[in-house]
């Protein structure tokens, strides 16, 4: 099947060979690449994010989870400073997909809150947010959402230069962090190129209490038995092992005229980070990440009489994730990923509607090995998806459709093959009322396949300390969203409103065994009382019926805007709740959280005061602890200086945590070793051409 695929390529490359000779295409800048058929954030009937421009720049942090946790509905799940994972409505990993530029992103971040993603921010042009039927183009069980990162690495439009470009440095005093980021882009003849490259070097993350939180670290894990109370090795005012530092690139190329577009780009991406300690005096562990990414892609333009545009991408990736204890190798993880996508974008079936199809094929090869061997085994996995999205306008109401149905097999070495069929489909409605007022409606049926560690892990993880057993009897995960919202846009206030309500069937969770332990001296499972130097958790896939519901919260008032300036108040809030069907609660589930933003603009300066109130978290789930409550103070400025010599230039500063808060987020699996980063400051110029 492999070599099937691997000629897709070739043969849209032949395809397209003739649009060499024409003019540039329109430019795109303004449409929401995520989702074909919106046309702005208003369009949509469902929560949609954008960030690019300054407000990315603003926003920007050492990780996507970190620059994405401000946003309403999105939390960091972070392991250390150099991992974190986006979290929106409480769902992670798999349920929340990630991708570069429309592609799955294929490392191994979905699998493990210890791995980190092969996005980095800080090169990123653009980041979008969505959920709704527009999910089903990329994925079935993504009912968190999609997180795309377009970096533009294959430009899809001609620049108006030969040569241009950015460079970026920024500096964070929490983790004495020196980044930096360089990009070349331009073009002429119809020929477009792209270059970027970054640095990260950071040292030990700087907190505003003690690294480890005793007593809620012994309160459920009995593996702190062998250590007497009072004897943990904890630090004060930093977290130790956290240094991390990154590097990457990308190069790519494209052809572009009004016929469409073809191009390429290769991208590498490497990884140092530390992992935080737990205070039992082991040898560090730290991880290196390397992943190459080879991606194609291809668009025609009108090329049938009833077909808009044709796309064709294709992409491989070659990650490999290893842990060491110390300078020894431990834990390595290993995955060679094809994925390709098919897309025709049909014209007008009727009036006012637009639609896309397509086919989309994922081909990995993945595996786990660890010191006693493998502890996920050398597994063969193919999914094959065939998806369509419409969307019809009826007066003042857009009405929007979606479904997918695709397979899944998985053929693991000395196990037999596994195999599920997920069938996903949405609707929903956008009602424009008035010119003020908008109220949506959407229900989303979500099907997600089992992943290769919760069906096959049995062995002991490193990064995570714990022996993780999977179960090879767990069933499709099946969900049932609604999402009702409400906009209102008045001159003296702007409003958006969004509540949701999920029931999940067989929700797949790890829990920890409350009985036994894993004693690493000797490869045995003992009981929970023993005082063993070297036990550790055990954690179990396990799958039950569960219900999330909360809501997202946001009103503007302009307060002023005059000669000198505008100043605009908002209050914000977002509440996540997740609980199972036969009582408990589901684990690492964000907590209530609320605000207030003060904004201030004029001419080329913009700054902000954010005030964060994040309740305590007492529904932690079963042997999981608590978080307490925390207060978060933000401020941020923005200076653009006009423009010299056919350049701009951006200055911006941040100050974060101005109380110095020991901030433990709920949603990590380290919150009793690594609270979030303490009171810092960060500065930064960026200089566009």
């Amino acid at each position: 099947m492999f070599k099937k695929i691997h000629f897709l390529p070739a043969y849209f490359l032949v395809f397209a060979a003739p649009l060499y000779a024409e003019e540039n295409i329109q430019k795109l800048d303004d449409m929401i690449v995520s989702a074909p058929f919106v046309e702005s954030v208003d369009d949509s009937a469902h929560p949609i994010t954008i960030l690019d421009g300054a407000a990315l720049r603003s926003k920007v942090g050492s990780t996507l989870g970190e620059t994405l946790q401000n946003e309403l509905g999105v939390t960091n799940q972070s392991f250390g400073s150099g991992v974190g994972i986006p979290v929106i409505r409480g769902q992670s990993g798999s349920r929340v997909k990630v991708m570069q530029n429309s592609l799955g992103n294929n490392d191994a971040s979905s699998l493990s809150a210890d791995h980190a993603t092969g996005v980095d921010p800080i090169i990123a042009e653009r980041v979008e947010i969505l959920r709704g039927p527009s999910t089903l183009l990329y994925g079935s069980g993504a009912m968190g959402g999609i997180v795309n990162v377009i970096d533009n690495r294959i430009p899809e439009k001609m620049f108006d230069k030969v040569i241009g470009g950015a460079g970026e440095q920024r500096y964070d005093s929490a983790t004495d962090e020196s980044s930096s980021a360089l990009k070349l882009e331009g073009g002429k003849n119809n020929f477009a190129y792209h270059v970027d490259g970054f640095y990260r070097d950071a040292g030990n993350t700087s907190i505003g209490g003690a690294a480890i939180d005793e007593a809620r670290a012994r309160q459920h894990d009995p593996s702190f038995n062998a250590v007497p109370a009072g004897e943990l090795q904890n630090a004060y005012g930093f977290t130790d092992n956290t240094q991390s530092r990154a590097r990457g690139g990308s190069a790519g190329f494209s052809m572009i005229g009004d016929v469409g577009l073809i191009g390429a780009a290769i991208n590498q991406t490497e990884r140092n980070y530390g992992i935080p300690p737990d205070g039992h005096g082991e040898t560090p562990v730290h991880v290196e990440m390397k992943q190459t990414k080879y991606d194609f892609k291809s668009q025609l333009n009108n090329p049938f009489a009833f077909i808009e545009k044709a796309k064709l991408k294709f992409g491989y990736t070659d990650y490999a994730h290893t842990e060491f204890d110390g300078n020894v190798a431990g834990t390595v993880f290993l995955n060679q990923s094809y994925e390709s996508r098919f897309e025709l974008e049909h014209a007008p079936l009727i009036k006012n509607n637009k639609g896309i199809l397509g086919f989309q094929s994922t081909n990995s090869t993945f595996q786990g090995l660890g010191e006693e061997g493998k502890i996920v085994p050398k597994s063969d996995i193919a999914t094959y998806g065939i998806f369509n999205v419409e969307s019809l306008k009826v007066g003042a109401v857009t009405y929007e459709l979606g479904g997918r149905v695709e397979s899944t097999q998985i053929t693991p070495e000395g196990r037999n093959d596994v195999s599920y069929i997920p069938l996903s489909g949405s609707m929903s409605a956008m009602w424009q009322m008035n010119s003020q007022n908008k109220l949506s409606l959407a229900f989303t049926h979500s099907q997600r396949a089992p992943q290769i560690q919760e069906l096959f892990s049995n062995g002991f993880h490193h990064a995570t300390r714990s022996y993780e057993l999977g179960n090879e009897n767990l069933q499709k995960e099946l969900s049932n969203n609604l999402d009702l919202g409400y906009q209102f846009d008045a001159s003296w206030v702007q409003a958006d409103f969004n509540f949701f309500h999920n029931w999940v069937s067989d929700y797949i969770y790890q829990q920890r065994d409350s009985a036994q332990l894993f004693n690493a001296a000797d490869g045995e499972f003992v009981a929970k009382d023993s005082d063993c130097a070297e036990c550790f958790p055990i954690l179990h896939s396990e799958q039950q019926a569960a219900i999330f519901k909360g809501f997202e919260a946001k009103t503007v008032f302009p307060l002023l805007d005059n000669k000198f300036g505008a100043v605009d108040l908002t209050l914000f809030s977002d509440y996540t709740r997740g609980t199972f069907d036969k009582g408990g609660n589901v684990p690492r589930m964000p907590p209530l959280r609320y605000g207030t933003q003060l904004s201030y603009e004029k001419n080329a300066f913009s700054g902000n005061v954010r005030f964060t109130r994040g309740e305590a978290q007492t529904n932690s789930g079963e042997n999981e602890t608590t978080t307490p409550a925390y207060l978060l103070l933000n401020v941020g400025t923005q200076y653009k200086l006009a423009s010299f010599a056919n350049s701009e230039i951006l200055l911006f500063a941040k100050g974060k945590n101005l109380l110095d808060e020991n901030i433990r987020s709920s949603v990590s699996y380290l919150r009793n070793f690594a609270p979030e980063a303490g009171r810092s400051a960060e500065v930064g110029i960026r200089v566009s051409y």
